[in-house]
């Protein structure tokens, strides 16, 4: 077993982050903005987004991007290189950041927000993370 190439870990995440990241702004800052807006309204009157809020969701997105290709260079001496490997990767950090947080978004607080806002993210990222950590991983090279 190689070392993990941290630099094209680095540049794969990247590509995967950017990926992510716009599949994020298509589905929260179009399909579900209003919807997301008025369930914050209704939770919080006068609710305004704190303008680090999105920075920092934007580079947490990318973290996730580089964490999917980082676990795929990690498997991929077990598994074998190539995409179904980082499908496999993809799926589990999709799980463990999408599943994990709607969970404890809809049932451990009360269902304060809508189904579909908790809910239709989870199967918007189950195509979304897989998707970009192929695209990552097809940047990786040990």
């Amino acid at each position: 077993m190689g070392q993990i190439n941290l630099g094209r870990v680095i540049l794969g995440g990247l590509l995967a982050g950017v990926i992510l990241n716009v599949g994020e702004a298509a589905l929260h800052g179009g399909i579900l903005a209003e919807e997301a807006r008025a369930a914050l309204t209704a939770l919080k009157p006068g609710f305004q987004e704190h303008p680090m809020y999105m920075a920092m969701l934007v580079a947490l997105t990318f973290v996730q991007g580089v964490m999917a290709v980082w676990l795929y260079a990690a498997i991929r001496p077990r598994f074998g290189p190539g995409p179904k490997t980082a499908v496999c990767a993809g799926l589990l950090v999709w799980f463990f950041s999408a599943v994990y947080a709607a969970v404890y978004l809809h049932a451990g607080t009360a269902e304060l927000f809508p189904a579909k806002i908790v809910w239709l993210p989870v199967g918007w990222e189950l195509v979304e993370f897989p998707l970009a950590t192929v695209a990552g991983a097809w940047l990786y090279k040990e």
